[in-house]
């Protein structure tokens, strides 16, 4: 009688999970269709659909290094781009709390945003879903448990909106004809290795400090002031993103890995680290 009552129960458990995990896959499923429903809305007409290198004249010296090492005259400018990241997220506050993640990440440059959809392990067996995201003119950033019962979410703020934009910018290096002059994008002079781009969207407005490494490529990106919340107040932080494995993809020259960290008094405090297991890029026509 207790086998079979603890067979019973067992089963009943597994039901339980199966249930709870389809029903949590397809109502998450649901919410990122419908961002990248309206993240492919609303495009603008481009008023160029391809890369010159006269576009360069003017530029800092360290940027049309960069444009010449990592696009050739004629490239198509990016319309969108659908990548594919494996690595590790940090899950600890104090204490570093490596857990593996894959993502499916969608990029739209006009208008422009990107959404992130991970997964990420938080202990063996149970996953929690991410979205990551940029749509609109404003940030979405939202975690949920087997992707049904929310465990963080973001309120929308200016903050977070800035936060977002400034994680598209700073990713351009995967789309690199983003960041051409033609795209709204402002570079100044900084030294012979570094230059500042700004870039403004609707209401919000970022900048970033670019280096370059001695090939040309864009090596990091840091920005000084973005926002990360703690204990429910927004702090402006120190953040960068550093890149590396440069790869030639459909014609342009993108780094294959990189690695996110936030910039503490005490030292850098990094929390992503990823690389590419595929990009495919759509072209303005």
């Amino acid at each position: 009688m207790l086998l079979k009552t603890t067979l019973l129960l067992t089963l009943l458990l597994v039901t339980i999970v199966l249930v709870v995990h389809f029903v949590g896959q397809s109502s998450w499923r649901s919410s990122i269709q419908l961002l990248q429903t309206e993240l492919t809305t609303g495009a603008v007409a481009p008023r160029v659909s391809a890369y010159s290198i006269q576009e360069l004249e003017g530029l800092p010296a360290p940027v049309q290094r960069y444009f010449q090492a990592v696009l050739a005259d004629g490239q198509r400018l990016v319309r969108n781009a659908r990548v594919r990241h494996s690595g590790s997220f940090n899950m600890g506050q104090v204490e570093d709390n490596w857990q593996p993640f894959r993502s499916d990440q969608l990029v739209v440059t006009n208008p422009r945003g990107f959404i992130w959809d991970a997964s990420i392990r938080m202990v063996p067996g149970i996953q929690v879903s991410v979205v990551d995201a940029y749509v609109a003119g404003r940030g979405v950033l939202e975690a949920k448990l087997f992707g049904l019962f929310t465990v963080m979410k973001q309120p929308e703020s200016p903050q977070l909106n800035q936060g977002e934009l400034l994680r598209f910018f700073a990713e351009a290096a995967w789309y690199p004809t983003a960041l051409l002059p033609s795209q709204g994008v402002e570079w100044q002079a900084v030294d012979p290795n570094r230059a500042i781009a700004t870039l403004a969207d609707g209401g919000t407005t970022v900048s970033l400090m670019f280096t370059f490494n001695e090939q040309g490529l864009i090596e990091s990106v840091r920005s000084e002031h973005r926002f990360r919340e703690i204990n429910g107040e927004q702090v402006a932080t120190p953040w960068k993103g550093r890149f590396w494995g440069y790869q030639e993809r459909e014609g342009m020259l993108v780094p294959s890995a990189g690695e996110v960290a936030w910039l503490m008094p005490e030292g850098p405090k990094p929390y992503w680290r990823g690389e590419i297991t595929d990009i495919h890029y759509g072209y303005v026509q």
